[in-house]
């Protein structure tokens, strides 16, 4: 094999390398922002989570029958107070308790903070759930298993809660 040759074989092995490393440095970007966004969908999650459960305490306290009153204030400190992984059946205490509730009789401005809330929880939980998608879609594919792109960050996980009927 001549001198030129070789040279030229070992350009190219250098430009392929070059141009592999620049994919999967781009790949691993990618991957870190889409962890980001979904640890930012988390947090919005969480932020309305805490407002329903505050405005649920609220109307809790703003005449509702004896019972299902104190069954709110317990099912909200509950949701709060739950770790991540028993959040969801706690949440869906919530929701149920929230539905069996007459809204005709809360006062006005109540019943809107308290479809908002529920508004809310539902676009962050979409957010999130769109997030965590994204996420474990590009974690799936091989450049990414084989070359551990994901180092040791945890995989995301969906956050599924039963939504209000509006």
């Amino acid at each position: 094999m001549s001198t030129t040759a070789l040279l030229l074989l070992l350009t190219a092995v250098v430009l392929v390398a070059l141009l592999l490393g620049a994919v999967l440095v781009a790949t691993a970007n990618r991957l870190d922002r889409l962890h980001v966004r979904t640890d930012a969908g988390w947090a919005a999650l969480d932020a309305a989570l805490a407002r329903r459960a505050v405005v649920a305490r609220a109307v809790a306290s703003a005449g509702t029958p004896m019972p299902l009153a104190a069954r709110l204030r317990a099912a909200a400190d509950a949701a709060e107070s739950a770790p991540r992984s028993e959040r969801e059946m706690t949440e869906n205490e919530l929701t149920r308790l929230l539905s069996r509730l007459d809204r005709t009789v809360l006062p006005d401005g109540l019943a809107r903070e308290l479809s908002d809330a529920e508004h809310r929880v539902v676009i962050a939980r979409r957010v999130h759930n769109d997030a965590v998608r994204d996420t474990l879609a590009l974690r799936r594919r091989r450049k990414v298993r084989y070359f551990r792109l994901a180092g040791s960050a945890p995989a995301p996980e969906y956050f599924e809660i039963a939504e209000p009927d509006p």
